[in-house]
């Protein structure tokens, strides 16, 4: 189940077979050692980098419903160019003040301990082996991107980055499903990002790769400005960790639903605190 904040009501989340095949059966868990690689992922990205992959564009918008008027015209080469498509800028307006979603996505809030440990779908991380390094911070949002989403992310204050860096991993599916037998966002190829915000003061974005996504693609500034963009990911559902080191009163709906193990829909610029 989901929670929609921009409807204020529940909906059924999606289910895919494959997945629990792969994942909950003893074959399948055979064939996802080969998945979960670099070569698939390379694979894949030529394929989808071709011309011959946009015949796929016009099901794929059918199939997850996906509203075309909100996205700058184009004329598409490959699947993934259309993949990592344009949206309108009015079609996600920033909040004016306050935290706001960094991407389209599925969030769930986290509030860190003082051991620097937090509990996803009951596997312990900490920041350490998140993050590959020692630091303090109070909350982890994170922010899980499916197919249908907008893939593109921002910076969520003005500031500047102090610091980068590649963790390499595999790349299982950002879906729950693979959550219950793995440390995904500890396992899986991530990059580092660590900001000095103007209000926001210390934050770590980490972008995760997921199966199929082995292409994280950031932009190369230095200093940057509230809602500018951060990067893109091409083809496959993926997911944005963001950790604050700042109090923040999140939105009560927000925080229930994390509670309860559920996901809150947000849009890119959707104001989270209150």
């Amino acid at each position: 189940m989901y929670y929609d904040l921009s409807t204020n009501s529940f909906i059924p989340a999606e289910e895919n077979n494959f997945l629990g095949f792969l994942y909950n059966t003893f074959v399948g868990r055979i064939i996802l050692k080969i998945f979960t690689t670099k070569l698939i992922a390379n694979m894949a990205r030529v394929y989808y980098n071709s011309r011959i992959s946009k015949i796929k564009i016009k099901k794929f918008i059918k199939n997850n419903n996906i509203n075309m008027d909100e996205y700058e015209v184009a004329n598409y080469s490959s699947f993934n160019d259309f993949f990592k498509r344009n949206i309108k800028k009015e079609c996600r307006p920033i909040a004016k003040d306050g935290l706001f979603s960094i991407c389209d996505s599925k969030l769930t809030v986290y509030k860190i301990n003082k051991n620097s440990v937090f509990n996803i779908k009951d596997s312990l991380y900490t920041i350490d082996e998140l993050i590959g390094e020692s630091r303090k911070y109070k909350y982890a949002l994170v922010f899980r991107l499916c197919v249908d989403d907008y893939h593109h992310y921002v910076f969520p204050d003005n500031g500047k980055i102090v610091g980068n860096k590649v963790i390499n991993g595999t790349l299982h599916t950002v879906q729950p499903i693979a959550f219950k037998r793995y440390k995904v966002f500890h396992e899986n190829q991530r990059e580092v990002t660590f900001l000095d915000c103007e209000n926001l003061g210390d934050v770590c974005i980490i972008e995760v790769g997921a199966m199929v996504v082995g292409k994280i693609v950031n932009e190369p500034v230095t200093n940057f400005k509230r809602a500018q963009e951060k990067g893109h990911f091409e083809f496959g559902g993926s997911t944005v960790i963001m950790l604050i080191n700042k109090d923040i009163k999140f939105i009560d709906e927000i925080i229930r639903n994390s509670e309860d193990d559920i996901e809150t829909i947000v849009k890119l610029g959707e104001k989270l605190s209150k």
